[in-house]
C-alpha cells in the first residue's frame, strides 16, 4: 500500500487528482489533506486527516508521498520542501516555471535517493489513446502531419488579466498537456518554431500558442487559443495514404466538471457520435471511410504508475528528461510575449 498525502485542497486536487487516486482502493491510501487556509470547499473524504499543520504530513513516517497541487509559481518551492523533509513527491503541471528549478529538483531527488515526478495525466486521454492506435494500425502509411488542438471560447478571460504572469499564461497552463504528448510519443524534435501571442496587446495574459515541432518529414503542430467560437478538431493526422480527425476531446474532464465520477462504469467513455474518422486508401487501391471506436482514458493510471515506480522499482511513468525539455520549451516559447 502506498500512503500518499496532498499539499492543496483546489479544484486541481478534488477534480483531477483525489478521484483516481481513491480509485486504486487496493494500492493507493490518502491519509492527509493539507491547505494553509483551512477552507473546505469540496465535499470531504471520509477517513482522510484535513489540517492546516504541515507537520502532520512531514512528520507522519507513515506518508510515503506528497502530491503537490498548489498554484503553479509555488511547485518549485513546494516540491524543494517535500524532498528536504525526506517524502517522495507527485507534482502537478507545469512541473516548474523554469528548467534550472527543473533540473535542481530532479538532483535533489536524486542524491536524497527519493521520486519526484511531474503529474503528466493527459498521457491517458482517450483521443490522445485512439490516435496513437490508429497511427500504429499502418493504415496511414508514413507520417506526414499531426495537427493538436486546445480550444476554447472564453473571451472574458483573458479580458479580466490586466497583466501578465507565467500563472495566467495559456503557454504554461495548457502547452504542458498536449507538449507532453507530443514528446512522450514522438520523442525530442530536430526543431521547433514558436507562435506565442497576447492578442489583447502588451502586458496582458498569453492568450494563444502555435508550435511546431519537426521530426524529419514530420511536422507536429500543437495549437491553442482562448477566441475559438467553434473549436477545431482535437486531433488532426494526415499521412501518405489517409487522414484521421478525432473531433471531440477525451471526456474525462467534461464528466468531472459535472461531478459524474470515475466509479461509473461509463465515466469517460466515449459515444458513437464522439468516435473519431478515419479515411484512407488501401493496398488494393479501395477507399475506406469508418469510425474508430475510442480507447479509453483514464488518469487513474498515473497513480498506478507512480504506485509500480515507489513500490516495485519501476521505472518512472513520466522521464525527468521528458519533462527538463518540456519546460524548456516553455521557457523559450513564452519569451515571444511583451510582458
Amino acid at each position: 500500500m502506498l500512503t500518499i498525502a496532498y499539499i492543496g485542497n483546489g479544484k486541481s486536487a478534488n477534480r483531477y487528482h483525489l478521484p483516481f487516486a481513491l480509485k486504486l482502493k487496493d494500492q493507493i491510501k490518502v491519509k492527509t489533506i493539507y491547505s494553509r487556509s483551512g477552507r473546505q470547499n469540496w465535499q470531504p473524504i471520509a477517513g482522510v486527516h484535513y489540517t492546516t499543520t504541515l507537520a502532520d504530513i512531514y512528520e507522519d513516517p507513515e506518508i510515503q508521498l506528497v502530491v503537490v497541487s498548489t498554484p503553479s509559481h509555488t511547485h518549485y518551492s513546494v516540491a524543494k520542501d517535500v524532498l528536504n523533509h525526506g517524502k517522495n513527491v507527485l507534482v502537478e503541471k507545469p512541473f516548474t516555471e523554469t528548467s534550472a528549478e527543473a533540473q535542481e529538483l530532479f538532483e535533489l531527488a536524486k542524491q536524497k535517493q527519493l521520486f519526484i515526478q511531474c503529474y503528466q495525466n493527459r498521457r491517458f486521454d482517450s483521443d490522445y489513446l485512439t490516435t496513437q492506435k490508429v497511427i500504429e494500425s499502418g493504415v496511414l502509411g508514413d507520417l506526414l502531419e499531426v495537427e493538436m488542438h486546445f480550444d476554447y471560447f472564453r473571451p472574458e478571460v483573458p479580458t479580466n488579466v490586466d497583466h501578465f504572469s507565467l500563472d495566467t499564461s495559456y503557454l504554461y497552463g495548457h502547452a504542458c498537456h498536449t507538449l507532453d504528448q507530443v514528446i512522450a510519443y514522438f520523442g525530442e524534435p530536430d526543431d521547433v518554431h514558436y507562435d506565442v501571442r497576447q492578442l489583447l496587446g502588451s502586458d496582458r495574459m498569453n492568450d494563444y500558442f502555435d508550435i511546431d515541432l519537426y521530426y524529419g518529414a514530420l511536422k507536429v503542430s500543437v495549437k491553442s487559443s482562448y477566441f475559438r467560437i467553434k473549436s477545431r478538431p482535437s486531433f488532426v493526422v494526415y499521412g501518405k495514404k489517409g487522414m484521421f480527425v478525432k473531433a471531440d476531446k477525451d471526456r474525462q474532464e467534461y464528466d468531472l466538471k459535472h461531478f459524474y465520477m470515475p466509479n461509473h462504469a461509463d465515466f469517460g467513455i466515449d459515444q458513437p457520435e464522439n468516435y473519431g474518422t478515419l479515411t484512407y486508401i488501401d493496398d488494393a487501391g479501395q477507399y475506406h471511410e469508418e469510425a474508430v471506436v475510442s480507447e479509453v482514458g483514464d488518469y487513474s493510471r498515473v497513480y498506478a504508475g507512480v504506485y509500480d515506480s515507489i513500490i516495485n522499482g519501476q521505472p518512472k511513468l513520466v522521464k525527468d528528461e521528458e519533462t527538463l525539455l518540456q519546460v524548456k520549451m516553455l521557457e523559450t516559447g513564452i519569451q515571444q510575449c511583451r510582458h
